[in-house]
Formats: C-alpha cells, sequence, structure tokens
C-alpha cells in the first residue's frame, strides 16, 4: 500500500510516499504561510495529483487538529485564515482515499512510538524543546487528545507560581518560559550576548559562567519532567527538538531525575528522539494506514 504522507510547517511542507513503513522518497516545498490556508489547501492538493497513484493520505500539520473529521480547529496568525480548513474532507472527495489528520507534535511522537524511541513502549510521553515546549500523550499506540483535541501542552505547567499569579499571560511562570531552548538563549543573552544558538552556547560549555547557566536551564528542564512522571508514570519519556542532540543534557538529566522521583517512578526510560525530521511524516503514515 502507497500512502501520500505531508508534514505542513510554517515554513516548508515536507511530503513523499510511505510504503510498509518505509519513506520511499521524500521532498519539501516553500509552506508560504503568509497566503494563507487556502493556499496550503492547493498546494497540498496539487502534490497529491502530482504524487498519484497513492492508496491513502496522512497529514501532520501545525495547528490544533479534531483527527476524527480531520480539520483544523486553531490555527494562530502564522497562518492566516487557517482556522476551519477542511483537509479531511475535500481530499476525500477530490480523491477518493482515506484521509488522517494529525496535529504535528502528536504525529511525530506517534513516529516514535512506532518506528523510534518509543517502539514497544506501552505508555509513553514525548516532548519538543524549540521555541516553546511542545508534548503528546501516547497510551496503547494511539494519542490521548483530551475533551476538546488539545491535550499536552505541557508548555503550560507552572513551575513559578509567583510569577504565574503576578502575570497576565497565559504562560507567565510556565514550563515554556524557563525550558524551552528560547529560554536557554535568552538566559545565556545576559551573559554573553555574542552567543545566539544552541550549538554556540554547548560549543562555548567549557566556560564556567557558561555551563552555570545551562545547568541552570537543566534545571528547569528536570522540574516539569518529574512533575509529569509523577502524574503520568510513563515508562518513557522521548525528548525531541534540535537542542536535544547534545549529549550533556541527557546526561544531566539522567543524574538528576532519580533525585527528583520517587522510587517507584524511577524506572522511567528517558531517551532522545531518534527519527528527526521523519517523525512527523511516519506518524501521518501510521494513522493513514490504520483507516485501509
Amino acid at each position: 500500500m502507497k500512502i501520500l504522507v505531508f508534514d505542513i510547517g510554517g515554513t516548508a511542507i515536507k511530503y513523499g510516499i510511505c510504503q510498509d513503513g518505509h519513506l520511499m522518497e521524500t521532498s519539501e516545498c516553500p509552506t508560504e504561510a503568509y497566503k494563507g490556508g487556502p493556499h496550503i489547501l492547493e498546494t497540498i492538493c496539487t502534490l497529491a495529483e502530482q504524487s498519484l497513484p497513492f492508496d491513502a493520505i496522512g497529514i501532520s500539520t501545525a495547528g490544533q487538529v479534531n483527527p476524527e473529521e480531520g480539520y483544523i480547529i486553531y490555527a494562530n496568525s502564522n497562518i492566516p485564515d487557517y482556522t476551519g480548513t477542511q483537509f479531511q474532507k475535500i481530499l476525500q472527495e477530490r480523491f477518493h482515499v482515506p484521509v488522517a489528520v494529525e496535529n504535528d507534535v502528536n504525529s511525530a511522537a506517534l513516529g516514535e512510538a512506532i518506528f523510534g524511541a518509543g517502539k514497544g513502549k506501552d505508555s509513553f510521553l514525548c516532548l519538543t524543546y524549540g521555541t516553546g515546549v511542545g508534548g503528546a500523550i501516547i497510551e496503547n499506540k494511539q494519542v490521548y487528545h483530551g475533551s476538546s483535541f488539545s491535550a499536552g501542552e505541557f508548555g503550560a505547567i507552572i513551575t513559578h507560581a509567583e510569577e504565574k499569579l503576578a502575570g497576565t499571560d497565559p504562560f507567565d511562570g510556565c514550563y515554556e518560559r524557563y525550558a524551552s531552548a528560547t529560554a536557554l538563549v535568552k538566559m545565556v543573552s545576559a551573559v554573553d550576548p555574542s552567543l545566539t544558538n544552541g550549538r554556540q552556547i554547548f560549543a562555548n560549555l567549557e566556560r564556567p559562567e557558561i555551563k552555570a547557566v545551562v545547568n541552570k536551564w537543566i534545571d528547569e528542564i528536570v522540574l516539569g519532567l518529574a512533575t509529569l512522571i509523577h502524574i503520568f508514570n510513563p515508562s518513557c519519556v522521548v525528548l525531541g527538538g534540535g537542542i536535544m542532540v547534545q549529549p550533556y543534557i541527557l546526561e544531566q538529566i539522567h543524574a538528576r531525575i532519580p533525585q527528583m522521583v520517587m522510587s517507584s517512578f524511577a524506572h522511567v526510560q528517558i531517551s532522545s528522539a531518534e527519527l528527526g525530521n521523519s517523525a512527523g511524516l511516519l506518524g501521518a503514515y501510521y494513522l493513514a494506514s490504520q483507516k485501509l
């Protein structure tokens, strides 16, 4: 069975044909998000026409998704007029094949659960550290969506109560303000403004003043993880995002987590994501394959 898969991000649309769990060929094109939701839908239709024949379509996309009906519940201003985009309805009518649509973080988590770092695990959390902190909950190879398809907003865990109570923004005092890659860059810039990304920061890790900031940032990561481990009791937590390729982060998390959780939770395995940019495409493939 040939399944056409898409991963729609703010800057690029990755796509390809997946067969038997293997991506046969992949390409990408600019999202041109500023042109809005209708333009993205038409781009997907055009790419699908060029990729015929296929047996199903799987879509991983930015925004909040209703996976049962396959449309965008909510998207912020980064993609104008994306809210309400009816991928499933329109693509099924046009191509007469099953269509699966899921949020990008959930799709990536499913990809890792089935094919990557979470393979063989019963219960499994995925967190991505980038501009913010994204999250997904996998149980028995299925995404837990919550009552309005919005579960897994781990970046909104309150880790600094005083700032939360004094703040006005929904994310004041919350995990992603302190544990995201953006937060690390902001913290380090107070010490050395010339270090503007994670790669530069970790290249200077031997500097004591930089290492001190990185260690404080890792403490923030561990605070949130300890909370999630106690709530969900997962067998596995997978950490994604470009910053997580740095071995020092995972080494420090492994060293600190046992001191932060009860002994009955200490069996949890914490690992880096394995699939990189393919995770969303493979998650979309798995969801579409379940419709065949």
